[in-house]
């Protein structure tokens, strides 16, 4: 923990009271992945049951002293992903290097790639998310990715999508 600066511990103390319900400095190990994606962090939904995370509310409450140092060992991950590794990821599908790609093709990733989604999420996500197909299929992914529709998705099913 000794390799956070004032500035992280400041940042993560801030993360860590939006998830403190009761204002106790403690919370629920159900918002862990929440609280380091609110940190720019993109750990795997595994990672953060390693850590302490769990699936349902009231199992398992974890207080700010402990999670400074998960917090550290999470900063430290080399293999966290961005955006822009994202959207390279879906310029292998782009076959016409226009910033559109087969909405098939885009189903097929988030249901086979990564932490996968299920068939609901998929479909959620190119209805709400995405723009509409055009006559051959295709949507513009670029565009839909850029503003944060698709993103704030993910985020909010806390996803990981590398």
């Amino acid at each position: 923990m000794a390799d956070l600066s004032p500035k992280d511990v400041e940042k993560a103390e801030f993360a860590f009271s939006i998830y403190d319900a009761d204002g106790t400095n403690v919370i629920d190990c159900v918002d862990l992945g929440n609280v380091l994606r609110a940190l720019n962090l993109n750990p795997t939904n595994a990672t953060i049951e390693k850590l302490g995370g769990t699936k349902k509310k009231g199992e398992k409450k974890m207080k700010l002293d402990e999670f400074l140092p998960i917090f550290s060992q999470c900063k430290k991950d080399k293999e966290q992903g961005c955006f822009e590794d994202f959207v390279e990821c879906l310029k292998l599908y782009d076959k016409q290097e226009n910033g559109t790609m087969l909405a098939a093709e885009l189903s097929h990733t988030l249901l086979s790639l990564g932490e996968r989604l299920a068939d609901a999420e998929v479909e959620t996500v190119l209805k709400d998310c995405m723009d509409p197909e055009d006559d051959d299929g295709f949507i513009p992914y670029t565009r839909s990715v850029r503003t944060g529709r698709f993103s704030r998705f993910l985020g909010a099913l806390s996803i990981r999508i590398f």
